[in-house]
């Protein structure tokens, strides 16, 4: 396993800083301090040919202010607050209102579009960021950190952690989006998804659950058994139409807190790719890039909606205003520590 940094690069925040993990048989992934986030997994198909199955851009820059978050690490609160509000310890805090009626990934900057502070590891790189309180509009000072490490069997392990100075709110997580083959191969809706998930939170037309937790059974949401992405996603079912697309939260079955389980598998059968998920999150956010468009590519040409797929380990949307939810609360003294594990293969 090698560890290098391959760019620096200057910008208005500071510097740009990429590094690349490499592992013996040359499949590698490169991690950006730019929203402490995933730019590049280099990974072999079925006849050992080459591709990065990582959507993102040509100019690293270009990921600073990105409506898509390509890679990155959404925060502090990854998905969705109801109005921009919630209340903790009997004291409300209001939120930039930039999705709709609703707050988004932290804000309009969050954690996804400032540089982080990074570091290699010697087997991975780490990335740090403090963030103050009222950034944001949130309470405390919070410190987070993001590890990454890269192994021969080319699983990508993703360590999530957090610490405060005064009770707030965190929700972490990755916001890649894959294709599995090839960044540049076009739309995703033949690649097959199984989710260890027998029920998904619907939610309003704007995308905030409504506090039930559904069974899939008989619906568009069922991935219990691998199926095309593409084979429901057209479906006349409000999910649907309110995100054009898949863009919910699926609770993991069996979930227990600090244990990881799998959580997803993708599949190409045209590259013989597998990415295969596990984690200590509750949820799992899956959006079909159903809002791409325009984007512009590693190769220059403009993603189109669907041309990849973000499998999001985290916590539920809206859950600082859902006691029922999995809490989202961390207080002084606690840690938040979440652990995501990207695993490639193929068959």
């Amino acid at each position: 396993m090698t560890v290098s940094k391959i760019s620096t690069e200057p910008h208005a925040q500071g510097e740009i800083e990429v590094f690349r993990l490499a592992n013996a048989a040359g499949a590698y992934v490169d991690v950006c301090n730019i929203g402490a986030g995933i730019t590049a997994v280099v990974v072999p198909d079925r006849e050992g040919r080459m591709a990065d199955v990582a959507l993102g851009y040509r100019a690293y820059a270009d990921y600073v202010g990105d409506g898509a978050c390509f890679g990155k690490t959404p925060g502090r609160f990854a998905n969705r607050i109801a109005g921009g509000r919630f209340t903790l310890d009997g004291k409300e805090y209001r939120l930039a209102v930039n999705n709709g009626p609703n707050h988004l990934h932290g804000g309009p900057t969050g954690f996804a579009n400032r540089l982080w502070q990074g570091e290699t590891t010697g087997d991975g790189v780490a990335f740090t960021r403090t963030s103050p309180d009222g950034e944001e509009g949130y309470p405390g000072t919070l410190t987070a950190r993001i590890a990454y490490a890269w192994d021969d069997d080319c699983c990508l392990t993703v360590l999530l952690e957090a610490a405060c100075d005064a009770p707030t709110i965190v929700n972490l997580t990755n916001h890649s989006y894959w294709n599995l083959a090839g960044e540049n191969a076009g739309s995703v809706l033949g690649h097959k998804l199984r989710l260890r998930a027998s029920r998904w939170l619907p939610t309003d037309e704007t995308l905030i659950p409504t506090g039930e937790l559904a069974g899939v059974a008989g619906t568009p949401m069922d991935f219990r058994t691998s199926k095309p992405l593409g084979r429901d996603i057209r479906a006349d079912f409000p999910a649907l139409r309110y995100g054009k697309g898949y863009d919910n939260c699926w609770a993991v079955d069996d979930w227990r807190a600090d244990e990881e389980t799998t959580v997803a598998e993708l599949y190409d059968p045209k590259s013989g790719r597998r990415l295969s998920v596990r984690s200590t999150q509750p949820g799992v956010q899956v959006y079909t890039g159903n809002w791409l468009a325009g984007s512009l590519s590693k190769s220059g040409r403009p993603y189109a909606d669907y041309d990849g797929v973000a499998i999001e380990c985290q916590g539920f949307p809206d859950a600082p205003n859902r006691p029922d939810f999995p809490s989202a609360e961390l207080r002084p003294g606690e840690a938040y520590r979440r652990t995501i594990r990207f695993r490639f293969d193929v068959r």
